[in-house]
């Protein structure tokens, strides 16, 4: 019986690329753990940060070394270029930290060519990516979240008149601290947390140069938990994790750097509180329309009892300090056997 093709498809032109090939490495060590190897053939994909997708020998030396591939030639790249060996995949495993890769557009070109993969569809994916929309559809299912504001960069980047009234109302709704975020990025990318007026400006300004669309969040006292969620139609909640830091908050270089952040799993929580978040994270899941795998991120504010949803991420990383493996294998599935789980997935649901 021949094996399942697995398009392990990483790198990118978002700001995470780096990330990526550390998140497919470790999927593809697991994709090559026995009895995978018996299922399925691994072929590697790499898209260079122009955007030119490399053939499985230049991936798999990718994979090797970690370092990504230095772009020399400043040519624009035919986008449209696929290496042959696509035309041969029977499943595809995205892992594209950032825009282009779990905003929907990746899995669209998955739709186009009919081939099934891993992770949610267009929609879910799209929702989960932008911010804005995501608090839109988490409050019409009725999840409480912390206040916020939608900006657009216009107010930010327009007269002074506009621009002074746009940071009263910030003021006046939400107060400091407050959390000044782009949109549509990542991995905590283009994120400040701020304290006074001075601060705001620059925030607004900083994250404006990386999205049209900015949101502003009240800041909270509160415990940072997160659940995964794995499935499709009937997703399952793993056990709930904690994080603690001891930076301003968890920013880019306390996530991916070892030591700087701490994963208590599972968290020290009530039992009510646990059965809680777990059924919100199914809620939110399912609200969203994801499918194959999502982690849900919560802020806890122990004081009052309250837990508020704060994001979906449907392509959280996977590497050896994600978060989401981890909850998966403190709620009794080792990393080879997930990352199965997850190919099974995108093969039941098929190419939609």
């Amino acid at each position: 019986m021949s094996r399942i093709k697995v398009g392990l498809v990483f790198g990118g032109r978002s700001g995470e690329h780096e990330v990526s090939i550390i998140s497919a490495q470790a999927i593809a060590k697991g994709l090559i753990t026995p009895p995978n190897t018996d299922k399925y053939e691994l072929v590697p994909f790499y898209i260079g940060k122009n955007g030119a997708w490399s053939a499985p020998n230049i991936a798999t030396s990718i994979l090797a070394t970690g370092q990504p591939l230095s772009v020399t030639d400043t040519t624009t790249p035919n986008l449209w270029q696929f290496p042959p060996q696509v035309s041969e995949i029977d499943v595809w495993f995205p892992i594209l930290h950032g825009p282009n890769g779990e905003d929907g557009t990746i899995q669209g070109l998955f739709k186009l060519v009919q081939k099934p993969w891993v992770g949610s569809g267009v929609a879910a994916s799209a929702v989960g990516m932008d911010k804005i929309l995501m608090k839109a559809v988490f409050a019409a299912a009725g999840l409480e979240q912390v206040a916020y504001l939608p900006v657009n960069r216009s107010e930010i980047w327009s007269d002074p008149c506009v621009y002074s009234h746009l940071c009263d109302q910030i003021e006046s709704t939400l107060g400091y601290p407050c959390f000044v975020k782009p949109a549509n990025l990542g991995s905590s990318v283009g994120i400040t947390k701020v304290k006074n007026r001075d601060q705001l400006t620059t925030a607004l300004d900083n994250a404006a140069s990386y999205d049209t669309r900015i949101i502003v969040e009240a800041g909270v006292i509160a415990r940072e938990v997160e659940c995964a969620v794995l499935g499709n139609d009937r997703p399952q909640a793993s056990v709930i994790g904690e994080i603690t830091y001891s930076s301003e908050f968890y920013d880019y270089e306390t996530k991916y750097t070892d030591g700087r952040a701490n994963l208590l799993i599972p968290a020290n929580l009530p039992p009510a509180v646990v059965e809680q978040i777990q059924a919100m994270s199914i809620k939110a899941f399912k609200a969203i329309g994801a499918s194959g795998l999502a982690r849900m991120d919560f802020f806890y504010l122990e004081a009052t009892g309250e837990i508020l949803i704060n994001e979906v991420n449907t392509l959280p990383g996977f590497t050896a300090l994600s978060m989401y493996p981890q909850l998966w294998l403190k709620s009794g599935l080792a990393f080879p056997d997930l990352v199965d789980e997850l190919v099974r997935l995108a093969l039941a649901r098929g190419a939609s």
